[in-house]
């Protein structure tokens, strides 16, 4: 089956972070739709939303270049975003559901626990979990009641890992992104049944530590200059 957009989003997305698309490096659409196995319009999508998030630079005439991010920055971007989703589940869980978004939360769950029940994941399984992760996520926000939190999350979203759809896939190493995602994946039972109870503080430190998981066991490279890569902790 072809990779789809968000596949190639995410495969992209994971070269430049551990290093074998390196800062300075010149991308073009042909090459790396030869080079992922695709055709060249998922790919020319891949790059507009990368260099979106402040991974690529658009150059003056035709291609990307791959931007210089160091560990510090994804890492801050996380963090913020973490602190923002965190304070989110914390005021959601202080007004309590609404019948409706339990119910939507829940359906996310079910969806997402079918897609790792089969005990492996696939590139279409990115896919899918992308799209219910992104759900689940904006109910909580919804469910916080603070606008605000929505805007800071917008306004952030240039920068590196600061979008909840920054999501980083190697398919050749799909024993390890199982048990990532899965990990991920189990996290959001813990934030939905803080939720429930209404444990604000739970459901908060659930959240921020949440928004590292799926950088956990990434490899991240500082920089061209060194090419040591080092897992997120």
């Amino acid at each position: 089956m072809p990779r789809e957009g968000q596949a190639v989003i995410s495969i992209l997305r994971d070269k430049i972070v551990s290093g074998v698309f390196p800062a300075g490096e010149r991308l073009a659409e042909i090459p790396t739709a030869e080079l992922l196995g695709v055709s060249r319009t998922p790919v020319r999508i891949a790059f507009r939303a990368l260099a979106q998030e402040g991974l690529l630079i658009k150059l003056p005439r035709r291609g990307y270049q791959v931007r210089k991010v160091t560990n510090d920055e994804i890492l801050g971007a996380v963090e913020v975003r973490g602190v923002l989703e965190g304070l989110a589940a914390r005021q959601a869980a202080e007004k309590g559901l609404t019948e409706d978004t339990r119910v939507q939360l829940a359906e996310c769950l079910k969806n997402a626990d079918a897609i790792f029940e089969k005990g492996y994941l696939t590139e279409e399984d990115i896919e899918q979990y992308n799209v219910i992760n992104k759900q689940f996520h904006d109910l909580i926000v919804n469910a916080s009641g603070n606008p605000a939190i929505q805007s800071a999350m917008q306004l952030s979203e240039h920068l590196p890992f600061a979008s909840v759809n920054a999501l980083v896939f190697n398919p050749k190493q799909l024993d390890r992104e199982f048990r990532r995602f899965n990990f991920a994946n189990m996290q959001h039972h813990v934030v939905f049944d803080a939720l429930l109870k209404r444990q604000g503080a739970r459901a908060e430190a659930v959240m921020k530590e949440h928004a590292h998981a799926t950088l956990s066991q990434v490899d991240l490279c500082e920089s061209p200059d060194s090419r040591t890569c080092n897992p997120s902790k």
